[in-house]
């Protein structure tokens, strides 16, 4: 087996991957059409479901693209006419939902709720005994751009309870937090390959109750290639895409569910939140403030705020840790100097220790004072 020079990434996505997930790919040429790949993406999808114990009552409906893909396949495919959806907005990827609606010139109601704590679920329970015109609620599960874990379980009770579905964009803890789509209420979620399984980027997958999909065959068509029906009738029917699918990148998603299924689902959680046990012990004895109580997090994204120290500059620390095997990344929040380090992919907590030696060099070569200073 070939080995690759191993990167750290601390980044958001794509993860850091195992060697056997890089070869994998690495496969004599085929057609997507053969009948062999069809059965290896048959096998993928029943194992995408399976992660979140959907059943037979979900299916999973791969597409090809990234994870922003995801978010408009559901928000454009599953609105009925004379609906209209509910955001729940308290982040940059709940924000994107919206931004989607509006390209779309979709109805919709956007609930904007504080980014550093959970939802009130009262204002969202007030929407919907307001509006009884709403198809869906739509809410993120995991907002990146902060680590804030928003209460899945609870808003789709509420959803439920009002004759609306459910969707909720899990890319960012698909496969790391544990779910139960029975359970957590949730009719739709949704990821990218090289998120929580660990593959590759290319490969996103819609996961959703089938008795929903089946319905919106006669909801408003409003995208071709971004439909959910199309996509998931073309498969049932034929066993393949409707579109040329990312061969190699299937073949390395294959493999990451063979890992990942190897791990296990509570082992490889204990993992993360062990990565994540690391990564704030560093933050703890550096001085680095967060910009989330830990009690809201959700244990795989940390977002930092940058020192109050004239000699601190991001640009230049991430390349002090770049050049040495370390990847970390800037914030996501408006008019707030963070940067984040994420306990996704192939990694532990030996690595976390070994990133914080080499950051610590790289604040005292640029003389960055130690412990960090903060004004307020």
């Amino acid at each position: 087996m070939k080995t690759t020079e191993r990167k750290i990434l601390l980044n958001p996505g794509p993860s850091t991957t195992t060697d056997t997930v890089k070869n994998a790919q690495v496969v004599p040429d085929i057609c997507p059409r053969e009948k062999e790949f069809g059965k290896i993406m048959s096998d993928l999808a029943k194992d995408l479901v399976s992660i979140v114990h959907g059943g037979e009552e979900y299916a999973a409906v791969l597409f090809c693209g990234s994870g922003t893909i995801c978010i408009d396949i559901t928000l454009n495919s599953l609105l009925d006419r004379d609906k209209k959806a509910l955001v729940v907005q308290n982040g940059s990827y709940s924000e994107r939902a919206c931004e989607v609606l509006k390209a779309y010139g979709m109805p919709f109601i956007q609930l904007d709720q504080p980014i550093d704590r959970v939802p009130d679920l009262s204002a969202i329970e007030k929407v919907m005994k307001e509006n009884d015109d709403i198809g869906y609620v739509y809410m993120t599960h995991h907002e990146t751009g902060t680590g804030l874990l928003n209460p899945i379980r609870e808003v789709g009770e509420i959803a439920h309870r009002y004759g609306a579905f459910f969707i909720t964009d899990t890319t960012s803890s698909y496969a790391m937090i544990p779910i139960d789509v029975h359970r957590d209420n949730v009719d739709f979620c949704m990821a990218s390959a090289q998120k929580g399984i660990m593959g590759m980027t290319g490969l996103s997958y819609v996961i959703g109750r089938k008795d929903l999909i089946e319905r919106s065959k006669d909801y408003p068509m409003r995208s071709y290639y971004c439909n959910l029906y199309l996509q998931y009738h073309y498969f049932e029917t034929t066993g393949q895409m409707h579109f040329t699918p990312p061969v190699q990148t299937i073949y390395a998603a294959k493999q990451a569910l063979i890992e990942y299924f190897d791990e296990g689902e509570e082992k490889k959680w204990e993992r993360h939140r062990r990565v994540m046990a690391a990564i704030h012990k560093g933050e703890d004895e550096l001085g680095l403030k967060e910009m989330l109580n830990r009690d809201v997090q959700s244990g795989l994204v940390s977002a930092i705020r940058y020192p109050d120290d004239p000699n601190w500059d991001f640009d230049k620390i991430h390349d002090y840790c770049y050049e040495r095997g370390f990847t970390i990344y800037p914030g996501k929040i408006e008019k707030k100097g963070t940067f984040r380090l994420c306990a996704l992919g192939a990694i532990d907590d030996e690595d976390i220790r070994d990133f914080w030696k080499v950051f610590r060099e790289g604040l005292v070569h640029y003389g960055v004072e130690i412990p960090v200073r903060y004004n307020g």
